[in-house]
């Protein structure tokens, strides 16, 4: 496992740039793209927090359980660095959206402040415009909500049982919704449905429950872990794994399907499991020097960021003609009519506007902020 002075693994912030990346890819050739790279992306972040929780958690839960008041500064310390890496910046962006008066943002903002996108949108099967990529964030900070309860209050022995049968009810939820809400006579559901099984809390369980998984057998069954992770064919087996239902999915004649709707996530969340586990045991050769450059080390480091503005500052859908980055391209149009409607050109321009908002966030805003975490180390 290669570390940096702080503890800091070091690959993992290449995998970061990789998940934000397929993001960015799928929302910025939404035109012509069929692949779900964007939801392979969320999943691997959800993998990522699930062991990157579970392995703070667990070590907190060694130092603190059985003494007096440990479980309150246990808790008290995870929500409290929380806090800091992920409200202010958060805020900011509702403040400002609010402030300029983007729709849906002053409609929604009980929903908004609140991290409950999620629930809206499954509870009214409806997007909410600029603001749809803040489901995934409800979910993860309502998982921060319970996952300190569970890790501290189940032995380390049962702990893996629990994850388990997590995993399962997540599956079995979202095979529940598809076969209750097909279309009659077919084997297909509606987007509504879909959407419900995509951005609920419970259904994403299969994903968190991985990523605990690989931080119990990292810490408590190490040797397990290294003899799991020490190869990379796994994470080939597992991106194949990932091909295959693609495959399946694509071939059938509707575009909401069994593969789809119940399957990707999990096998998503098994190529996660595989490319994370590996990364922490350190890939070698290409993969490694990949994952090691600094640019995708620095991308991933601001890869919240990047994913929090980028569908403020470019969607295909919602940014009307009045947007910026459209008056931006409108003026390069003029002067070099050939470019208009080359994707690869637009792409590369809102990349380009993204991570310049994204670096100017973490530079002058995030990375002071995430300065207190120092006061509340583990």
């Amino acid at each position: 496992m290669r570390t940096n002075s702080e503890g800091h693994i070091i690959q993992l912030d290449g995998v970061r740039f990789i998940a934000v990346g397929l993001v960015l890819l799928d929302h910025l050739i939404v035109e012509i793209n069929i692949i779900p790279f964007g939801a392979l992306g969320v999943t691997i972040f959800f993998v990522l927090s699930g062991f990157l929780i579970s392995r703070i958690l667990l070590k907190s839960k060694e130092k603190t359980y059985g003494t007096p008041g440990g479980f309150k500064k246990y808790l008290r310390k995870f929500l409290i660095r929380r806090t800091i890496r992920i409200f202010p910046v958060y805020y900011l962006i509702i403040a400002l959206l609010f402030i300029f008066n983007v729709p849906p943002v002053r409609d929604k903002l009980p929903w908004l402040a609140l991290y409950g996108t999620n629930i809206y949108i499954a509870l009214h099967k409806t997007w909410l415009g600029s603001v749809d990529h803040l489901w995934s964030l409800a979910v993860e900070e309502q998982v921060y909500l319970f996952f300190p309860f569970l890790i501290f209050f189940i032995s380390r022995n049962k702990l893996v049982p629990v994850l388990g049968l997590m995993g399962v009810f997540s599956i079995l939820l979202r095979a529940y919704i598809f076969y209750s809400g097909r279309i009659p006579g077919t084997n297909f559901v509606t987007m509504g449905e879909w959407t419900v099984t995509y951005v609920s809390t419970p259904t994403c369980f299969d994903s968190f429950a991985l990523g605990g998984l690989m931080a119990w057998m990292q810490l408590y069954k190490n040797d397990l872990f290294v003899k799991f992770f020490n190869k990379s064919w796994p994470v080939l087996l597992g991106f194949l794994g990932w091909v295959l239902v693609q495959w399946w999915a694509k071939s059938l004649a509707q575009p909401f399907n069994f593969p789809y709707v119940v399957l990707d996530r999990t096998m998503s969340s098994i190529f996660g499991f595989m490319l994370i586990g590996r990364a922490v045991m350190g890939f070698k050769g290409w993969m490694a020097a990949f994952l090691e450059n600094p640019v995708c080390i620095y991308l991933g480091k601001i890869s919240y960021g990047l994913y929090l503005y980028h569908n403020f500052v470019y969607n295909h859908f919602h940014s009307g003609p009045m947007h910026p980055t459209v008056r931006l391209f409108r003026k390069i149009y003029q002067y070099i009519p050939s470019l208009e409607g080359n994707i690869a050109f637009e792409a590369t321009v809102v990349v380009a506007l993204t991570v310049l908002v994204a670096s100017v966030s973490w530079h002058f805003f995030e990375k002071p902020i995430n300065a207190l975490k120092d006061k509340y180390a583990y």
